[in-house]
């Protein structure tokens, strides 16, 4: 099971991607350009091209600040990183790399971003981090975040993924590049300390006094991830007790628990990735973990063991805008349109409001940055928040101050973050939730991508009248790239994969297990004749 990394670094220095094969293209999805060099979809091309794309990106957009550059433990990432300083150089860009020569975590990167940008008008910074997230250990990934500090909008990723594939197909001849030796050694780059920079300023987001004054007996497991310096960091500059389960870095992540397929994926999220730290619930007040880049949480308790990502954002909104009174009295509440319902029942009544916005954390960054949006947050448990005086903390997910508010939770109401949950529902209701993927070709993922709501033939689902039909998200009027049904008591949405010949099904009903299916079944059926009916305009 466990990748031969010899092998993979092998064919990424060696491997040719060929620019006619669209597989072996730059692609960016919604968090940038990931492949594998085994598929010949990420290699040393693509990094070169990409890299000079985004430094012609930086020249049009006047970028003339520094970039930081930011790594994960992914086999795949410190080669990606060694190429891109090495363009990055020979293009004259200033560049802040690890003090350390160590790992940064996604939300250190956004944070650098921001704190070299907060107050100036020119020579605004911005960052590449290199990270494919939780993805199995085979892949990697390479993201741009602009001067904003958090995912880059589908206008930029747009021009730097034309740019490469146009560098790529020109076999990389316009290309700048040098040595690593001289890159290191260039006045253009600058060593940067992520760490205490991050570290230093976490109480500026949390209430560190408060948890370190609780003496909870808490756990952290990087999952072998870029936080691995960080949390002992945490520690010791706050005074607050944390066991930290597993500090080794391994590019195999060979003391990972398989996930539900029986790969090797570091998902938080997933009950199968995490049943180690779950086996262990018992014996700490709370327990948490983070991906590979550190931009999504998992939270473990006694009361409920790993919570649901949707059940764990519910609480943390509910907690956060009742224990932050220097957030604007108006700071809205930000969700991905596939987000649970229960959100927006925490959201009315703290008489807060709820901004759906499509899948893709690049929709929260206006918000944030401008305090309009106290908190944004996505089903696959990535979230954010703003500092405690409502400016802003990170444009990009932070799975760090997610675990740790889980610890500030349980200081402040002396409850964990499962038990406040099952009071919320005793209020509201317990949802069930949940994603499946069924079959679609690449013509029906290009129906649904285009659908629009008067192609829908459906005026009930699941016994209740259809109160909305979606094909644009209410909170900004972009495309959600899908359908989304909602009534009153449940919902789905369908959203065609990116990579794969399936479309996701999401679904949520406030009326059990049972109802659940019955929106699933039909939501299938609805889809399934949209897909009929699109046939005949398809053929002619």
């Amino acid at each position: 099971m466990l990748v031969n990394v010899p092998r993979l670094l092998t064919a990424y220095y060696t491997s040719r991607p060929d620019p006619g094969v669209p597989a072996q293209r730059v692609a960016f999805g919604t968090s940038g350009h990931r492949g594998s060099s085994f598929a010949l979809s990420f290699n040393e091309a693509h990094i070169l091209a990409i890299t000079q794309a985004i430094c012609q990106y930086r020249a049009q957009e006047r970028v003339t600040g520094p970039l930081f550059l930011a790594m994960d433990t992914h086999a795949l990432s410190e080669p990606a990183w060694v190429t891109a300083l090495e363009v990055l150089a020979a293009n004259g860009v200033d560049v802040m790399i690890d003090s350390a020569g160590g790992y940064t975590p996604t939300p250190a990167l956004s944070h650098a971003i921001l704190t070299h940008n907060r107050g100036r008008k020119k020579n605004l910074a911005d960052g590449i981090v290199i990270t494919p997230s939780h993805n199995p250990p085979e892949d990697g990934g390479f993201k741009y975040n602009p001067p904003e500090g958090g995912p880059a909008d589908t206008g930029a990723t747009r021009w730097i993924e034309n740019r490469a594939n146009e560098l790529l197909a020109a076999n990389l001849r316009e290309v700048l590049r040098m040595p690593l030796a001289g890159a290191l050694k260039i006045a253009t780059t600058h060593r940067y300390d992520y760490v205490s920079a991050y570290v230093n300023d976490l109480e500026s987001v949390l209430d560190m006094e408060a948890i370190r004054g609780a003496h909870l007996n808490a756990a952290v497991d990087p999952l072998g991830g870029a936080g691995v310096a960080y949390w002992g960091r945490i520690s010791e500059r706050y005074g607050v007790p944390l066991t930290v389960l597993n500090d080794t870095v391994d590019p195999t992540f060979r003391f990972m628990s398989v996930d539900w397929d029986g790969r090797i994926r570091m998902d938080c999220s997933s009950p199968y990735a995490m049943a180690g730290l779950i086996s262990l619930k018992e014996r700490f007040d709370v327990a948490f973990a983070c991906d590979t880049d550190h931009d999504r949480h998992g939270v473990v308790t006694r009361s409920a063991g790993l919570l649901n990502p949707n059940h764990y954002l519910s609480v943390a909104i509910w907690f956060l805008f009742q224990h932050r009174p220097g957030w604007r009295p108006d700071a809205a509440v930000g969700k991905t349109l596939v987000s649970s319902s229960m959100i927006d029942r925490v959201g009315a009544s703290l008489q807060r409001k709820v901004v759906e916005v499509p899948v893709g954390f690049k929709y929260f960054v206006d918000g944030l940055v401008s305090g309009a949006f106290g908190f944004g947050g996505e089903e696959s448990a990535g979230a954010s928040f703003l500092r405690r005086d409502g400016t802003v903390w990170t444009t990009d997910k932070d799975g760090i101050i997610m675990g740790l508010l889980a610890a500030e939770m349980m200081a402040r109401l002396g409850r964990d973050p499962g038990e406040l949950y099952r009071d919320l529902t005793r209020q509201f209701d317990a949802p069930v939730y949940e994603r499946i993927d069924a079959p679609a070709t690449p013509e029906q993922k290009a129906v649904l991508q285009k659908l629009s709501p008067v192609e829908v033939q459906a005026t009930e689902l699941a016994g209740e009248k259809i109160e909305t039909m979606l094909t644009t998200a209410p909170g900004n009027g972009q495309p959600i790239g899908g359908l989304k049904v909602v009534t009153a008591n449940g919902w789905f949405a369908a959203r065609p994969s990116g990579t794969e010949s399936v479309y996701k099904l999401y679904a949520e009903s406030f009326l059990g297990e049972r109802h659940l299916h019955r929106i699933q079944q039909e939501a299938r059926e609805l889809i399934a004749r949209t897909f009929a009916s699109a046939r005949p305009a398809a053929g002619a």
